[in-house]
């Protein structure tokens, strides 16, 4: 159930310079949380990036990036569209979008179990003078408040692969708790992964992933996020 708790505001966005930025309602404009974690992404991490992409290939990789943000795109959909009206879309007729859907599915059957309520879907955020973004939803996790988080993968993910994800958690959580003054120290990535395509042309029942940060963990997320907020700026300045 959808609770209007907060007077979630809209944030207008801007290109500058071929990067992503907020405009915020004193007039001042930010980067992005994406942003601000892609130039500030580890060199072992770009590494890493760079050597899968020659060993598939740019071609079939460009394919499966280009898939897996369709695949991401349309199951958020479907979750915000669950979320605003507590009813689930029927099947659509585009087959394409079967996984999608059903993936989306087995998150609301596992993960939205645990929503006491839902404050705010698709929530802009910001963190004045220093970044804003959208947060995929922000709600009450088993009696305390959170940022949720969706996310959809080819294949399962070890919490250790999926770092970058908490920091995303953290900053939201951040720019809540300085815009509205709350105190949100959980956050929760609900995760679905793509399901295999069985001889009949079913697909298996999607695996579903649940990662919940909060306590000790948290705080580790949070300041490893005001680092890298700090380290983007820096080197925003000397370049």
């Amino acid at each position: 159930m959808l609770i209007e708790k907060y007077d979630y505001r809209p944030l207008a966005r801007e290109t500058i310079a071929g990067v992503r930025h907020y405009c915020l309602p004193d007039g001042a404009k930010v980067a992005s949380v994406t942003t601000i974690l892609e130039a500030t992404k580890p060199q072992e991490s770009r590494d890493a990036l760079n050597n899968w992409r020659l060993r598939v290939g740019a071609q079939q990789a460009q394919q499966i990036s280009t898939e897996s943000a369709s695949r991401g795109t349309r199951i958020h959909s479907y979750l915000e569209a669950y979320i605003k009206s507590n009813d689930m879309k029927s099947l659509p007729t585009n087959p394409y979008a079967h996984a999608s859907w059903f993936m989306a599915a087995e998150i609301i059957l596992q993960g939205f179990t645990h929503v006491d309520e839902f404050w705010g879907v698709e929530v802009p955020l910001y963190y004045s003078g220093l970044y804003a973004g959208t947060s995929d939803c922000v709600c009450s996790w088993k009696g305390k408040p959170a940022i949720l988080d969706f996310k959809q993968s080819n294949k399962p993910k070890k919490r250790e692969w999926i770092e970058d994800y908490f920091l995303q958690l953290a900053a939201y959580a951040q720019a809540h708790n300085s815009t509205y003054g709350t105190d949100i120290s959980t956050g929760v990535i609900l995760m679905a992964v793509q399901p295999k395509t069985l001889p009949d042309g079913a697909f298996s029942k999607p695996e579903y992933l649940e990662f919940v940060v909060e306590g000790d963990e948290f705080a580790h997320w949070t300041n490893e996020w005001t680092r890298r907020v700090e380290l983007y700026y820096l080197t925003k300045n000397y370049v």
